[in-house]
């Protein structure tokens, strides 16, 4: 029964949604809005219970764009571990983005940016904040808004500069001794991720 259904399901939501055409993710409205065409999908075939909620239903309501530029940048920066910043409204972010160092003001087009070893740079008034993140992504929405995912992040005072020469020296002398391409890959990483602290450090 439920294997039918779920045919019946997906043959009913894709005819629905072929004139649909997904919004890119800044685009989305302000106001949450529900799966329309799942629920009404499901209760043709299944009119006895309640449909299952879908992820759209978990997304808290995202500001709207304003009519004009406003005069601070709103940044969430978020660890798996802990939230760094919550909703601080700033003037401006430069992030170690793949395509270079990318700076971010109140007004930024929408923007979706895959992060590099580097510093991230929080810029509110004359106080420059500096972390050093190991990888993730950024989202630059279009209500000046920018949430920004690492891996890994660490304030750029409190790295052991010769902590990091140290592990410069070894990973740099793992690879070249390195007799397998495994080996090989994982010394390149340490190189590469402490020749990015060394920078942010001189830098």
């Amino acid at each position: 029964m439920f294997r039918q259904a779920s045919g019946l399901l997906a043959r009913s939501f894709l005819s629905s949604s072929r004139s649909w055409v997904r919004p890119f993710s800044t685009d989305l409205p302000a106001a949450p809005t529900a799966d329309s065409s799942f629920a009404e999908a499901w209760k043709k075939v299944v009119p006895n219970i309640e449909p299952p909620k879908t992820p759209i239903a978990f997304v808290n309501p995202r500001p709207p764009t304003p009519s004009s530029i406003p005069s601070k940048l709103t940044v969430n920066f978020v660890l798996p571990y802990a939230s760094e910043l919550s909703t601080k409204e700033v003037d401006m972010v430069i992030i170690p983005a793949t395509t270079g160092q990318m700076g971010v003001l109140p007004g930024h087009v929408a923007t979706i940016a895959e992060l590099k070893p580097g510093v991230l740079s929080v810029h509110e008034g004359n106080e420059v904040t500096k972390y050093f993140i190991s990888s993730g992504f950024a989202f630059i929405h279009a209500n000046s808004y920018a949430d920004v995912v690492a891996i890994e992040a660490v304030p750029i005072d409190q790295i052991d500069p010769s902590l990091v020469q140290k592990g410069l020296a070894e990973f740099t002398q793992k690879l070249s001794s390195a007799s397998t391409d495994l080996e090989k890959a994982e010394a390149q990483i340490g190189v590469y991720v402490h020749s990015a602290l060394n920078s942010a450090l001189t830098g």
